[in-house]
């Protein structure tokens, strides 16, 4: 069994993909990822450990069977949970769709889904009724794989708020060796 310390983030962008093209840093979903990695440049504490650095990056004009399917697997195997950026400009891509399938179904990973269009826990949730808004579970359909295999595991939604994320990046629900029984989770209003 891999070492499983990092958090997987997963996120929406066109393909094929270039981290260093122009297009690539206007693409909405991408922006957030980078911003958890500007957040632990400038604070060595905050509890985002980047399973995308874990191996050999890779570039998307590789081969998917042979280069691009074996790494995102080997990222997701020394993970301890998924950060899912799930916006209303998410799109179900091939690679999207592995990684949440892998990590879901197969690894048996924690989500942590975060919100990005979204600033505050009511935005996220019906405070008096203590469920989740028809806004979010409407995005569920945005990544089919994810909404219909979320049921097996914790998943923990949150908006974009760098306070959440660090409470949901520290909870020890949400990490594989500990995880929560399967189901939706939120922090209360």
């Amino acid at each position: 069994m891999a070492y499983r310390n990092g958090n997987y983030s997963a996120f929406y962008v066109t393909e094929p993909f270039s981290e260093s093209s122009l297009g690539a840093h206007a693409t909405k979903d991408f922006i957030y990822y980078n911003m958890l990695r500007a957040w632990k440049a400038s604070d060595s504490s905050f509890p985002f450990n980047d399973s995308h650095d874990k191996n050999y990056n890779v570039r998307d004009s590789s081969d998917w069977e042979m280069t691009l399917k074996p790494r995102i697997r080997e990222r997701i195997r020394y993970s301890k949970n998924i950060i899912l950026f799930l916006s209303s400009v998410t799109k179900s891509s091939r690679a999207l769709r592995e990684e949440i399938d892998y990590g879901i179904n197969n690894q048996g990973l924690p989500v942590v889904v975060v919100y990005p269009e979204f600033g505050d826990k009511s935005d996220i949730i019906n405070c008096h009724a203590e469920t989740l808004r028809k806004q979010i579970t409407d995005l569920w359909d945005n990544l089919p794989i994810f909404r219909d295999s979320k049921h097996a595991v914790p998943t923990m939604h949150i908006p974009y708020k760098k306070e959440l994320i660090v409470r949901a990046l520290n909870d020890t629900d949400f990490m594989v060796d500990y995880k929560n029984n399967p189901g939706n989770y939120f922090y209360k209003c």
